[in-house]
């Protein structure tokens, strides 16, 4: 068995009780969107495409369900026998992916930046998916804090610079431009 598919079986069951918040369709909807987005660049990262692949249907488990590293860790090597090398990458992008960070809004969106700043090629490249398939929800059903999400997220993808190039590309048109306000903040 795959370690991709052992991904998305364990996402499956971890995001079982989940809905998306506008429109209560399975939040696992939202993990496939990433998953397939991300298989299609998958030939473009030196990592196994079956590592980047499960990392994005896990990206939100420690985040979103309380399954901590170790507990991923098992599951994934003891329960799945993958080897150690591919749980190890799918952990550490999880890891890097999963907003942890405590604080008020500002503070844990700045850490998220420096996070994901330091984050490698991939994992970027995973985060431009996450935020493609999140972004026309929040646009649609939320236009208020759409304006919020929209400038924290720009000001993610300015730092965020190693990942596919045209994810990043296609995250940049859905976010739109800077305000003046964002100019002149810098």
């Amino acid at each position: 068995m795959s370690i991709a598919y052992t991904a998305m079986m364990i996402a499956r069951e971890a995001h079982k009780n989940q809905v998306r918040k506008y429109t209560g369709n399975p939040y696992t909807d939202h993990l496939a969107e990433v998953a397939g987005i991300v298989a299609t660049v998958t030939n473009r990262d030196a990592l196994n495409a079956e590592c980047l692949i499960a990392t994005a249907w896990l990206h939100d488990v420690m985040e979103d369900c309380g399954i901590g590293a170790a507990e991923l860790t098992a599951m994934l090597y003891d329960e799945h026998k993958h080897g150690i090398g591919e749980t190890e990458q799918v952990v550490r992008g999880v890891m890097f992916l999963s907003d942890l960070e405590s604080g008020n809004r500002a503070t844990r969106k700045r850490l998220s930046c420096e996070r994901l700043a330091k984050a490698p090629r991939w994992v970027q490249t995973i985060k431009y998916a996450d935020l493609i398939s999140n972004t026309s929800s929040i646009v649609e059903h939320d236009p208020d804090f759409a304006k919020v999400y929209l400038r924290e997220k720009r000001e993610l993808l300015k730092v965020m610079t190693k990942g596919d190039k045209r994810l990043r590309e296609i995250a940049w048109g859905l976010c739109g431009p800077e305000t003046k306000e964002e100019t002149y903040e810098h």
